[in-house]
């Protein structure tokens, strides 16, 4: 698998992770944490044979950046949420960042 498919099941698992921790409502429903804690373990897991390839700064950026977003979009839609319009400016900048980043970055 390339490090760019590598990556992108880093951020899947990340992303699942947090809906999870979410559910889990503070660890008082463990169960969901204990899955939470294993797709965070997945992310870290995909997210290494990742950094041999690309920088580390770049790959932590889109991966962190995807993340926020995904959550953003988990929260909105997921548990009901709702952001400003500032807010949602700022995390279309993020998005924008990642995006920039990814097709900047030859390998």
């Amino acid at each position: 698998m390339s490090a760019w498919g590598f990556l992108a099941m880093a951020i899947v698992f990340e992303i699942l992770g947090t809906f999870f921790l979410k559910l889990s409502d503070g660890f008082a429903k463990w169960r969901w944490g204990v899955v939470a804690m294993g797709l965070y373990a997945g992310s870290f897991w995909s997210f290494a044979p990742a950094l041999r390839t690309i920088p580390v700064g770049v790959a932590y950026a889109i991966w962190a950046g995807c993340g926020v977003a995904a959550a953003v979009l988990i929260g909105l839609f997921a548990f009901g949420q709702r952001l400003g319009a500032g807010q949602m400016l700022f995390m279309l900048m993020i998005v924008a960042g990642a995006i920039g980043l990814r097709l900047s970055t030859a390998l």
